[in-house]
């Protein structure tokens, strides 16, 4: 990979050459994250902004499909680059999958979700949106986000705009339950976007650190009232990377009833298992020929 500097149109960005296949659309809309939407503001054949460690960004993908990224520096590379997952070989990560499950509904999903990354999202946005999108749809986890965000977040502006960070876990003790389900229209659910915030609170520093395992962080995250091991496994693949993490809800459940024997094991995924599961839950969701 090579990171290049750039300016356009006033906003300074870096443009990385020999980038390892992502796309874009894909990536943002696989389930994975609920704050990033098109936009054309660049003039790309891809673009999607959103606000992500407390900057509003714009990831965009050229004819070339080099991968350029508005808002940032050389300083913050490392962040990107992990954001992305940028170090990791999903070529052979692909063929681990299938050597592990070879059948034909797998490869298929495979080549339909290439060039689905698995973000390194912020784990206390992750961990609180998870927990929202519980017996809801995606249109409504946005909105109930976006509100959370423009009612106890900061704001921050690009090209003009104004957009908002996530909130910290302190701000929502201090908002308090009643203040959150009434502004954000959340529900029930400010009940435990509280209570998980006072768990994060109360964390040592370093306890993420820690979290080396899938068993050991289903442990972890579980101790958080209104956290089950289908919110703690989304929470350690899209925010601490533990590939093996492979959450299952209703349509997960029903695509694996469908296309494999009733007696198959997920571990049979091995250690890509969470990959496995974003191709077969995009494949699924946007293939109208199965």
């Amino acid at each position: 990979m090579e990171f290049i500097e750039i300016r356009d149109q006033g906003a300074m960005a870096i443009m990385i050459e020999n980038c390892p296949y992502i796309d874009l659309a894909k990536t943002f809309d696989c389930g994975q994250c609920f704050r990033f939407e098109p936009v054309s503001m660049f003039g790309h054949k891809a673009e999607f902004g959103g606000v992500v460690f407390d900057r509003y960004v714009v990831f965009a993908q050229n004819h070339f499909n080099e991968l350029i990224i508005y808002n940032i520096g050389f300083k913050d590379i490392d962040i990107w680059k992990k954001f992305f997952d940028l170090d990791s070989d999903y070529d052979l990560i692909n063929k681990v999958i299938l050597e592990n499950v070879p059948s034909e509904h797998m490869k298929r999903a495979v080549m339909y979700g290439k060039g689905i990354r698995i973000l390194r999202q912020s784990f206390w946005e992750c961990l609180v949106s998870f927990i929202i999108s519980q017996n809801n749809n995606i249109p409504r986890i946005k909105k109930i986000i976006d509100s959370l965000c423009k009612e106890y977040g900061r704001s921050t502006t690009f090209k003009g705009q104004t957009y908002y960070t996530f909130p910290s876990a302190s701000t929502l003790i201090s908002a308090g339950v009643d203040s959150i389900a009434q502004k954000t229209k959340m529900g029930f659910r400010a009940k435990y976007v509280v209570q998980a915030a006072k768990w994060y609170t109360e964390q040592p520093s370093f306890f993420l650190k820690e979290i080396h395992s899938y068993e050991q962080g289903l442990s972890k995250l579980c101790e958080i009232s209104g956290v089950g091991p289908k919110v703690a496994s989304c929470v350690l693949l899209f925010s601490l990377g533990i590939m093996d993490a492979f959450p299952v809800d209703v349509h997960i459940k029903r695509t694996l009833e469908k296309y494999f024997d009733s007696d198959f094991d997920i571990s049979a995924f091995g250690e890509y298992a969470g990959i496995a599961q974003q191709y077969l839950f995009y494949y699924e969701k946007y293939n109208q020929s199965t």
